[in-house]
C-alpha cells in the first residue's frame, strides 16, 4: 500500500510537470505561428500537444494509485485509460520522427523544402499521425492476443495489456524508427561535412595572401547537434522499457513487471517532460518568445500593483500610475 501511494505521488508530480511545461511551450509556439506564419513550427506545437495529452492521461491513473484497494478499477475502464496513454505516447514519438524528417528535408533539399512542406502537406502529416497513433493505442482492445487473460482489479499497463503487444510495437515501430533516426543523423553529418569542406575551400581560395584564416562553423552542424540530442533522448527514454518487455516475453519465468511498470515505464513517460525542454530550447525564436511572454507578464503584474496602490494613494498615486503605464505603452510601441 505504501509503495502504491509513493508511486501515485511520483506519477502526480510527473503529470503536473509534463502538462505545465508543454502548455507553456504550446502557448509560445502558437504565438509564433500566428505572428510569423511559420508552418514548420506546427510539428513542435503538435509535439507539445501530444505530450500534454500524455500528462493528462497518466494523471487519470493517479486516483487509482492513491485510492483504497477496496475500490478496484474495472477492466474496461483500465483498458481505455491505457489505450489513451499509449496513443498519446505514440503521437509523441511519431511527432519526434516528423521533426527529425522535417530538419533532414530542410538540409537535404533546401531549395524545394518550402514547396514540399506547405500547409496542406503539414496538415496531412498531422492528420495521418493522429490516425496511426489512435490505431496503435487502441489496437489491444481489438486483438485478444494482446490482452491479459486475468485481471485482479489494480489498473496498470501490464495488468490489461500482454507484453506481446510491446514486443510487436518494438519490432514494427521502435527499432525501425531508431534505424531511421540513425540514417537521418549519418546523412546530415555527411552533408554538413561536405558543406564544411566547400566553405574551407572557398575561404582558402580567397585568402591565399593572408597569414591565417579564422575558423568557420557551418550552420548545418547545429542541425546535426539537434538531431543527435533528439536521437539520444528518444533512445535513452524508451529503449529500457521496450527491451525489458521483450525479455519478459522471451522469459516467462522472469517476473519483471514491477520494474517495468514502476521504473522503466516512468522513464519512457519522462521523455514527454524532456521534449519541451530540448526541442523548444534549441530553437532561438521559441526562447525569444518565452522572454517576451515573461516580460509582458512582468509589466502586467507591475501595472496591476500600481493600480491597486493608486486606489489607496490619492491623486498623486493615480498620476504616478498613469505616468508609468503611459511610459510603458510608448516603450512597447517603439520596440
Amino acid at each position: 500500500m505504501e509503495s502504491s501511494v509513493s508511486f501515485g505521488v511520483i506519477l502526480a508530480v510527473l503529470a503536473s510537470l509534463i502538462i505545465a511545461a508543454n502548455a507553456l511551450v504550446a502557448m509560445a509556439v502558437l504565438s509564433l505561428i500566428l505572428k510569423n506564419d511559420s508552418v514548420n513550427l506546427c510539428f513542435t506545437l503538435n509535439l507539445a500537444v501530444a505530450d500534454a495529452l500524455l500528462g493528462l492521461a497518466i494523471s487519470g491513473l493517479v486516483t487509482d494509485q492513491l485510492s483504497s484497494p477496496a475500490r478496484p478499477t474495472e477492466k474496461t475502464l483500465c483498458s481505455l485509460r491505457m489505450a489513451f496513454v499509449t496513443s498519446s505516447a505514440a503521437a509523441s514519438v511519431l511527432t519526434v520522427m516528423l521533426i527529425a524528417f522535417d530538419r533532414y528535408l530542410a538540409i537535404k533539399r533546401p531549395l524545394r523544402y518550402f514547396q514540399i512542406m506547405n500547409g496542406f502537406m503539414v496538415g496531412a502529416c498531422l492528420a495521418g499521425l493522429w490516425l496511426v497513433s489512435n490505431l496503435i493505442g487502441f489496437l489491444p482492445l481489438g486483438i485478444h492476443g494482446f490482452q491479459q487473460t486475468t485481471y485482479k482489479g489494480s489498473c496498470s499497463f501490464f495488468a490489461v495489456f500482454h507484453p506481446r503487444f510491446v514486443l510487436t510495437l518494438s519490432c514494427v515501430g521502435f527499432f525501425p524508427a531508431l534505424l531511421l533516426f540513425v540514417f537521418f543523423y549519418c546523412d546530415i553529418l555527411k552533408i554538413a561535412s561536405m558543406h564544411s569542406q566547400q566553405i574551407r575551400n572557398t575561404e582558402h581560395a580567397g585568402a591565399l595572401a593572408r597569414a591565417h584564416r579564422p575558423p568557420r562553423t557551418p550552420s548545418d552542424f547545429k542541425a546535426v547537434r539537434t538531431v543527435a540530442i533528439l536521437i539520444g533522448s528518444f533512445t535513452l527514454s524508451w529503449s529500457p522499457f521496450l527491451i525489458t518487455s521483450v525479455v519478459q516475453v522471451a522469459c516467462q519465468e522472469c517476473h519483471l513487471y514491477l520494474v517495468l511498470e514502476q521504473y522503466l515505464w516512468l522513464l519512457g513517460v519522462g521523455n514527454s517532460l524532456l521534449n519541451p525542454l530540448i526541442y523548444a530550447y534549441w530553437q532561438k525564436e521559441v526562447r525569444q518568445q518565452f522572454s517576451q511572454m515573461a516580460l509582458a507578464m512582468k509589466k502586467g503584474l507591475i501595472a496591476c500593483l500600481l493600480l491597486l496602490s493608486a486606489r489607496d494613494g490619492g491623486p498623486e498615486g493615480r498620476r504616478e500610475s498613469v505616468r508609468y503605464i503611459t511610459t510603458m505603452s510608448h516603450s512597447e510601441l517603439e520596440g
